[in-house]
């Protein structure tokens, strides 16, 4: 739904929880605006939730909030980055990639590029020892899928013999304070020549030819998991914790009532993490039992 020019999704049905399309990728400079707007529409929502962007981490507003948190690396120059903020194996790996003809560059979106991520998608149904959402995924669905945000978006591939094989999709804020690495994916097979981290070198070549000041990996933990191969991975190329606020502003009587019972979280927050990391491991070997040949994909 559109409201006040933006993009809004709203999901669950017992609470029905708005966020902008693009949540942590596109912020807020008025959210009072939004909220009327909200209220207005005509439809049931029942919460609205927003966060603030980097470098902004003290609450500057006095709704309902709790922290959320960004994988971050704040930049200056490339040179910094490469000589102060990464370890000798990160830049190691991002200079295998060269070495062994893996060539980077901008791509245009077009049915090219999203056939060349749809071969990628395709590659393997597990990663990071869990079903691949975006396996099988037919082309006018990643299509669509790919095509938001175009207008504040930059396509970086990586490609071996004209062959694509990883990709970032990288997005900027409306200020060009921070850009976002929405989309960053490698071939499972071609990982022995650092794709990925290829991708990433790029990626922060591309924010400070332009002066924007932080490159976002997602966030550095999820609920109780706080430690990761990819939390490693961001570590390794100098992406660090911030905690900023998360507002969760209620709009109707349940709203209010759902938050105070903690209701707007979801139901795997609530169980520790030594529990969910046995959960995790016996995933993964159900997964490695029902797909043999793929436990390097996770």
């Amino acid at each position: 739904m559109k409201v006040c020019d933006l993009e809004i999704r709203v999901e669950g049905s017992l609470i029905r929880i708005a966020r902008l399309e693009g949540d942590g990728y596109l912020f807020l400079d008025d959210p009072e605006f939004v909220l009327n707007g909200l209220r207005d529409c005509g439809t049931r929502i029942d919460m609205f939730t927003f966060m603030q962007k980097l470098p902004e981490t003290t609450p500057k507003y006095a709704y309902p909030m709790e922290w959320d948190n960004f994988a971050a690396v704040p930049l200056s120059t490339f040179d910094h980055w490469w000589k102060e903020q990464i370890g000798f194996k990160a830049r190691n790996k991002a200079k295998q990639a060269e070495k062994k003809g893996v060539v980077i560059r901008e791509v245009p979106f077009d049915d090219n590029l999203v056939k060349g991520i749809c071969e990628i998608y395709n590659e393997t149904p597990i990663r990071q020892g869990r079903r691949f959402a975006h396996y099988r995924k037919d082309f006018k669905t990643v299509y669509r899928e790919e095509a938001t945000f175009l207008d504040q978006s930059v396509f970086i591939g990586a490609f071996l013999e004209d062959k694509l094989i990883g990709f970032v999709k990288l997005v900027a804020d409306q200020t060009r304070m921070q850009a976002g690495l929405m989309n960053i994916l490698s071939m499972v097979e071609q990982r022995d020549k650092a794709p990925t981290n290829a991708l990433v070198a790029q990626a922060v070549r591309w924010c400070t030819e332009r002066e924007i000041s932080f490159l976002v990996y997602s966030r550095f933990a999820y609920g109780n998991k706080v430690q990761s191969s990819i939390t490693d991975f961001k570590e390794r190329n100098g992406f660090q914790r911030f905690d900023v606020p998360r507002y969760y502003v209620p709009l109707t009587t349940f709203g209010n009532a759902a938050f105070r019972c903690g209701l707007h979280r979801g139901i795997i927050d609530y169980f520790p993490e030594p529990v969910l990391s046995r959960v995790r491991k016996l995933r993964t070997a159900w997964h490695q039992r029902k797909y043999p040949g793929m436990a390097e994909a996770s």
